[in-house]
């Protein structure tokens, strides 16, 4: 993540995982997990990569505050607000890179698309280079582990296809559509990561 960025995330400490649950009426269940004092991730069921790089099973425990701030900011977002991911003590765990990726991803604005390109081109402006790897985006994207609130499911495909999201097609078109995005121009691939 960029040096200048307004959404800063810290790293996450090797203690104990604390788990929680919200529920949603069109994506089901979700599960909020923190290290006692950032959100580390959050899953819908059945996600690919539920849990990665976090030790498991996580202890349930419904009172920690940061909890209360999560379900507070998905109550907002389910609401049709607007919450800033800045708003809430994140720690993702990942490599470097992705997790710059996961700060890039905090800065689309609500109802916004952006593809994997655009993110590779950023990344390589910010460095100087000549490129960055859209392939290299799309797998941190893809590895997200604090869905909805950093808004993977707001990056595409290069043509508009809804490729690599980790919750699915479904809820992720639901997403997009509950922001408002036009998802008119966007294609479901007849074969790869999203399917």
């Amino acid at each position: 993540m960029s040096a200048g960025s307004a959404h800063a995330m810290r790293e996450g400490g090797d203690g104990a995982i604390y788990a929680t649950t919200y529920r949603h009426n069109a994506l089901g269940e979700l599960t909020v997990a923190s290290d006692g004092e950032a959100i580390v991730g959050l899953w819908m069921a059945g996600q690919k990569y539920f849990g990665s790089r976090l030790p498991r099973p996580f202890a349930r425990n419904d009172s920690l505050p940061v909890f209360a701030q999560a379900r507070s900011w998905l109550d907002r977002y389910f609401a049709g607000k607007r919450p800033d991911p800045g708003e809430l003590p994140l720690a993702p765990r990942g490599t470097a890179f992705q997790r710059r990726v996961w700060g890039i991803l905090a800065q689309i604005p609500y109802g916004t698309l952006r593809t994997y390109a655009d993110i590779a081109d950023q990344i390589a402006r910010e460095d100087g280079k000549a490129c960055c790897s859209a392939r290299a985006v799309g797998a941190a994207n893809g590895a997200n582990p604090i869905s909805i609130i950093l808004p993977c499911h707001r990056v595409v495909g290069a043509h508009g296809s809804l490729t690599g999201y980790a919750g699915g097609i479904e809820r992720k078109l639901w997403l997009l559509r509950h922001e408002g995005a036009d998802v008119g121009r966007l294609t479901v691939p007849k074969r790869g990561t999203a399917l």
